[in-house]
């Protein structure tokens, strides 16, 4: 009975002995690569690792295969830079036309005498009419212009034409109209009507220029406001364009500039 006992153990230990020197065998698994019986790797003669059957990109693993890392570098956030808006463009500012009620042009020989600002009797009278025919109106503003012919200095006919309109002023306050109400300009020899060309000597003394140049011895009033129109209770800003007086009167003298 010893004897077999021994004879088994000398059997299984020349078994277990031969089993350590046998190689392992490779195995399959299902990571898609053969590997040995400790999980390794399973190589080819030339180092490669040996894959299986049913192997697909979606098993790849390091180091057999290399796999998709993300990138680490920061991934570049593309600028949105802002679209202009079209800006509409303002509209044109219209400003409306003040109503005339009277707008009338004086000749200067009426007015006043040669070479002077002091008003005439004819030219007091002419005034007087306009402020007669504003007495039912709504007057906003009474604007006067004076203005000279070219004979003599730029210098002279400038404040001769500035005298004459301040003089034209005074008159109409005289006669009841508010201070503020009436403007003044002179615009002296700077805006000429009369076309006459070269007559000679620019001088008073030639009588066929001064007479020539008589239209541009002038006052011209401009009333603006309305009035009443007459029967009707309605106001108007179209006026009358002086009742006659905005021409210059027959008969009028020419000497003066």
């Amino acid at each position: 009975m010893m004897s077999r006992i021994a004879l088994a153990a000398a059997i299984a230990a020349i078994g277990g002995t031969a089993a350590a020197q046998t190689p392992q065998t490779p195995t399959r698994t299902d990571s898609g690569y053969v590997t040995g019986s400790a999980g390794q790797m399973a190589t080819g003669a030339f180092g490669q690792c040996v894959r299986t059957g049913y192997w697909n990109p979606g098993l790849a693993a390091d180091p057999c295969d290399p796999t998709a890392r993300a990138s680490m570098a920061p991934v570049p956030v593309a600028r949105t830079e802002p679209v202009p808006v079209a800006q509409a463009a303002p509209a044109p500012l219209v400003v409306a036309p003040r109503p005339v009620i009277e707008k009338v042009t004086l000749s200067s020989d009426v007015l006043f005498e040669f070479g002077k600002a002091d008003l005439r009797p004819a030219g007091k009278q002419k005034l007087d009419e306009l402020a007669g025919r504003l007495s039912d109106a709504n007057v906003e503003e009474i604007l006067a212009v004076g203005h000279a012919d070219r004979i003599a200095s730029e210098q002279y006919n400038q404040q001769l034409s500035e005298a004459r309109a301040q003089a034209v002023k005074t008159y109409l306050v005289d006669k009841g109209l508010q201070s503020q109400l009436v403007k003044t300009e002179g615009k002296g020899e700077s805006q000429p009507v009369a076309e006459c060309g070269k007559m000679g000597p620019e001088k008073a003394s030639n009588k066929k220029l001064v007479s020539c140049l008589q239209p541009d011895r002038r006052v011209e009033i401009e009333v603006f406001g309305t009035r009443q129109a007459s029967g009707t209770g309605t106001t108007s800003g179209a006026g009358a364009s002086g009742g006659g007086t905005g021409s210059t009167p027959s008969g009028a003298g020419t000497s003066a500039r």
